[in-house]
């Protein structure tokens, strides 16, 4: 009895300085190539919401109560679970460097505080992320131990998430908005005289049907003694691709008791009241075709919803000032 008392207690004593010749730090880490840009791929690691849809924590466990709370995106976004199976705990983005870097502190009951973190990186036409964690150990010899056996199963976990990552991400528009300036603001209702006008989609045709429109505007407003209050406007109502729907529009002021009864053509209303997201277009206005395009990418890669027609405000003179210099405003209604 007394030597098997002996080996039990060698056995442990061996094990005890196994655990502790281990590694401390457990690390795992995986890269895939995505054929998308890294401005996409950044908006779909940068916000928990996000992760979701890629990389789902309740896979093993439906019944998780999930709550997110801080802001939507960003540096403070947090994520909490509790569930019979994986526990309770909380995610929290602690670092957030644009289309670059994101990290996460993990802190789950029993197990301490982990790091998390994604690198993204474009080049040759496709971005590489990389996906870590790393998990501190302490002197505990029996996490050591457990972090060991898991790390193949932690490495195969995050390669299938990754792939779906991919998918998602090349699902997306292809447009590279990470250039775009821009804003989330709310804005008020501007009373406006419009034209609804129809043209080709082709800049040419667009900037005729617009001076046309304007010209008809002009004149209602100087005939019913009204006043411009702000830059012209396009509301786009609808395109076909073989035609262009919007409204040519001035904001006014003046409308009083006695306001004046819509004209032949020319009406009047009021523009949209809300959260918006504001770009900043700085050049031709050929060129806010792309812009466009790029906007949309944008709320598609962060899982932002439209809430009604965009509008753009030309805010410089053309005859004044130069076309490279041009300033354009392009608003996007959205979902609170």
């Amino acid at each position: 009895m007394q030597k098997t008392l002996y080996g039990i207690a060698a056995f442990i004593v061996l094990l005890v300085m196994v655990g502790l010749a281990l590694p401390r730090y457990s690390r795992v880490e995986v890269t895939v190539r995505i054929d998308a840009n890294p401005a996409t791929v950044f908006a779909l690691v940068n916000d928990f919401h996000r992760i979701g849809l890629w990389s789902s924590l309740t896979d093993t466990d439906p019944n998780a109560r999930i709550v997110y709370s801080g802001p939507v995106r960003g540096v403070g976004a947090t994520l909490t679970w509790d569930g019979p199976i994986i526990g309770t705990g909380n995610e929290v983005i602690v670092e957030s460097q644009p289309f670059r870097h994101v990290s996460t502190s993990v802190t789950a009951a029993g197990d301490g505080e982990s790091r998390s973190w994604f690198d993204v990186a474009g080049g040759d036409g496709e971005t590489a992320v990389s996906w870590g964690l790393e998990t501190d150990c302490g002197y505990n010899v029996a996490a050591r131990y457990v972090a060991l056996m898991l790390k193949n199963a932690i490495r195969r976990d995050h390669a299938e998430a990754l792939a779906r990552l991919r998918d998602l991400a090349e699902s997306l528009p292809v447009a590279d908005f990470s250039d775009l300036e821009i804003e989330q603001i709310t804005v008020a209702a501007t009373r406006i005289a419009y034209l609804p006008t129809t043209s080709i989609p082709e800049p040419a045709a667009i900037s005729e049907a617009m001076g046309d429109a304007y010209f008809a505007i002009l004149n209602f407003i100087d005939e019913h003694g009204l006043q411009e209050d702000g830059a012209p406007m396009s509301i786009t109502r609808s395109y076909s691709g073989a035609e262009l729907m919007f409204d040519a529009a001035i904001p006014v002021r003046g409308i009083g008791d006695a306001a004046p009864g819509d004209g032949a053509a020319v009406k009047l209303g009021e523009t949209y009241a809300g959260p918006v997201i504001r770009v900043k277009h700085i050049g031709p206005y050929r060129t806010l075709g792309a812009t466009h395009q790029k906007i949309l990418s944008y709320l598609a890669a962060l899982g932002i919803r439209r809430a009604g027609d965009a509008w753009e405000s030309y805010v410089s003179d053309p005859t004044k000032v130069p076309e490279a210099e041009l300033l354009t405003y392009v608003y996007y209604p959205i979902e609170p």
